[in-house]
């Protein structure tokens, strides 16, 4: 199959790679766009895992704040304060900042979760699979599944990337640090929502007509 500027464009937009690379995952794969992405994705698997032992101790803060309401801080950390500076770790950040603001995760990973916590929601999830009157005996292999589901849910790194549900925030990372050529960390985050863990008074409307009514 003739690779064409076309497709070698189209490849770049869908997955952030070089010309050349695009162009050379196309032609190892004839041209299939879906397996040409996959060996790029695979690429820069490899490629992050090469640079996994360097120290990653500069990078940025970055915080977000939207509409007044809700705000999110998070860290970053890059091998080099001159990609720290980039446009593209800059993106990155903030991209991350809103992901946090929009998706609420309560921890970085799953080891962060703390193992009475993580013992709870089995605890539940058992109660949950016994009354749907599933078999004992498959609860173990239904429950692998469930805590899986659990972790996309509250754990940063492993929730649908909201700008691309396709890939997780992990996945997101590790494409961007396979662009830059660095080791990237995110290290830590912490997310405020206005008037969160404050106990509001519950109103009963129908009683405050009535008591403006008597005032009258």
């Amino acid at each position: 199959m003739a690779i064409t500027a076309k497709l070698v464009s189209e490849l770049r937009a869908k997955t952030g790679a070089g010309m050349m690379d695009c162009k050379k995952a196309l032609v190892e794969n004839d041209g299939d766009m879906t397996k040409a992405v996959e060996y790029l994705q695979k690429k820069s698997l490899a490629a992050v895992a090469k640079r996994s032992g360097k120290v990653a101790a500069e990078g940025a803060v970055y915080s977000y704040i939207h509409d007044g309401r809700v705000g999110a801080m998070v860290e970053v950390n890059s091998e080099t304060d001159f990609v720290a500076r980039g446009e593209q770790f800059q993106a990155m950040i903030k991209n991350i900042a809103m992901h946090i603001a929009a998706s609420n995760p309560l921890y970085l990973d799953a080891n962060e979760i703390p193992e009475d916590v993580t013992a709870k929601q089995k605890e539940i999830y058992a109660a949950q699979l016994l009354a749907e009157g599933k078999p004992e005996a498959m609860i173990d292999r239904i429950m692998t599944g469930k805590i899986k589901k659990w972790h996309s849910d509250v754990c940063l790194l492993n929730q649908a990337y909201v700008k691309d549900d396709k890939l997780t925030v992990e996945q997101y990372i590790i494409e961007v640090a396979s662009t830059i050529k660095e080791n990237i960390k995110l290290r830590r985050f912490v997310r405020f929502e206005l008037g969160e863990g404050i106990e509001k008074k519950e109103e009963d409307f129908a009683a405050e007509v009535a008591a403006a009514a008597a005032a009258i």
